[in-house]
């Protein structure tokens, strides 16, 4: 079992950053891959991954240059740097753990409850 529970949302001006933290509980987390996913609605797309290993990491073409993603595996946790945010860019941020499908699909067995990320003009 994993529980996750992300932290670092806010309220921020357009160009600015944020860096969202994910915290897992359980001992699988470090073996499992982990998405970020944002829901600006009732949809949840595809922000980032990152391997277990941390060696791979993966952004869709609109947030690719802005986005990173890491782990310390040591810590349980995955971070989520936001930088040059966009009002576009508000929606609730959703981590997951262990992609039952393609990492960018959002089917993870286990989900965070979200943090909201507002972006102002």
């Amino acid at each position: 079992q994993v529980q996750l529970v992300e932290s670092g949302g806010g309220l921020v001006q357009a160009g600015g950053s944020l860096r969202l933290s994910c915290a897992a509980s359980g001992r699988t987390f470090s073996r499992n891959a982990v998405g970020w996913f944002q829901a600006p609605g009732k949809e949840r797309e595809f922000v980032a991954a990152i391997s277990w290993s941390a060696g791979n990491t993966y952004y869709p073409d609109s947030v690719k240059g802005r986005f990173t993603i890491s782990r310390d595996n040591a810590k349980n946790t995955v971070y989520l740097q936001m930088n040059s945010l966009k009002p576009e860019d508000t929606a609730v941020y959703y981590c997951a753990a262990k992609a039952l499908e393609n990492y960018d699909r959002p089917s993870y067995e286990y989900w965070g409850q979200g943090t909201q990320v507002t972006v102002s003009s």
